[in-house]
């Protein structure tokens, strides 16, 4: 059976060697000359050998044994070993370091992400984020197959594995280009858009339901690539409906007109596996964003 050695006595073993005496090891690490003896004795012990040379009125200084000699380098190793493990996982403990995965939708990857990260990450250098954006259902996908600590979805199922945290509300609105007629209103009803070309897009099924389910119908077009369909809609060819968050900050040629009739709202959250513990870093970002939409991280554990 390996004998069982204590870092402790360890660290005591290379001190009485590099410093030279028992008395300056003691000092070190503020304990008695007795007590830093009877620490090597044991180890010693442990070891089946002696580490230093019986002394002598004429040995002031500790000598290393053949042994010792041969044993302090490893005793060094082991020593720089464990304190390279406890402070590796110390950052991990504070979420300074590990790979943070998350999915998210565009529009929350786009618009909101960019901001919590940047405040959430600060100087932490070691702690590496891999981001996925992708639609509803991808996300969902990355989840329940473990690619992704958790994920930030406006879509669940309440029979599945998936546990949903409500944190955003957005609603639907018209997209249209600024010299389009409808430009020019506050808000709009569907009945005002009879006629227009619509454009349909992945997030259309939101309407799915409503008085206005038949705008999707009867769409001539859809795009499902964000960027394509907003540069169709610049190019003048028709109008589209989109969720606010996911209408750009820099909105170009393009306007963003409510819908109100009917109010078309979703929820966004957080998607994560149910009766699941997330890894370090991925809790402490959870924590932060409920923190920062005025949640209790408690309640969500």
């Amino acid at each position: 059976m390996l004998p069982d050695l204590k870092v402790v006595q360890l660290r005591h073993f290379v001190w009485v060697a590099e410093l030279q005496g028992f008395h300056a090891a003691a000092e070190r690490a503020h304990r008695t000359q007795p007590a830093i003896s009877l620490s090597i004795r044991d180890l010693e012990g442990k070891l089946g050998q002696a580490l230093f040379e019986k002394r002598n009125a004429r040995v002031t200084k500790p000598e290393l044994t053949p042994f010792g000699l041969q044993f302090l380098a490893y005793a060094k190793e082991l020593i720089d070993h464990h304190d390279r493990v406890v402070r590796d996982m110390s950052l991990i403990a504070q979420y300074k370091s590990g790979h943070l995965r998350i999915a998210s939708v565009p529009s929350i990857a786009s618009r909101l992400l960019p901001d919590i990260l940047t405040r959430f990450i600060g100087d932490a250098t070691d702690l590496h984020v891999s981001l996925f954006d992708d639609n509803s259902e991808a996300v969902l996908t990355m989840v329940e197959n473990q690619q992704v600590d958790f994920g930030i979805s406006s879509l669940w199922e309440q029979e599945s594995d998936i546990r949903f945290i409500p944190i955003w509300e957005d609603s639907i609105g018209v997209v249209c280009h600024q010299a389009h007629p409808l430009a020019s209103e506050e808000q709009i009803g569907w009945q005002q858009l009879r006629g227009e070309r619509l454009i349909a897009n992945g997030t259309s099924r939101l309407l799915a339901g409503t008085s206005a389910e038949e705008l999707v119908a009867d769409s001539q077009f859809y795009i499902s690539n964000m960027i394509s369909l907003l540069a169709m809609i610049e190019a003048g060819m028709g109008i589209t409906t989109l969720p606010r968050f996911a209408f750009p900050a820099e909105a170009g040629q393009l306007r963003f007109i409510p819908l109100a009739d009917p109010l078309v709202t979703r929820d966004i959250g957080i998607v994560r596996l149910a009766n699941r513990s997330l890894p370090v870093a991925a809790q402490a970002l959870f924590e932060f964003i409920l923190r920062d939409n005025e949640l209790e991280p408690d309640d969500w554990r």
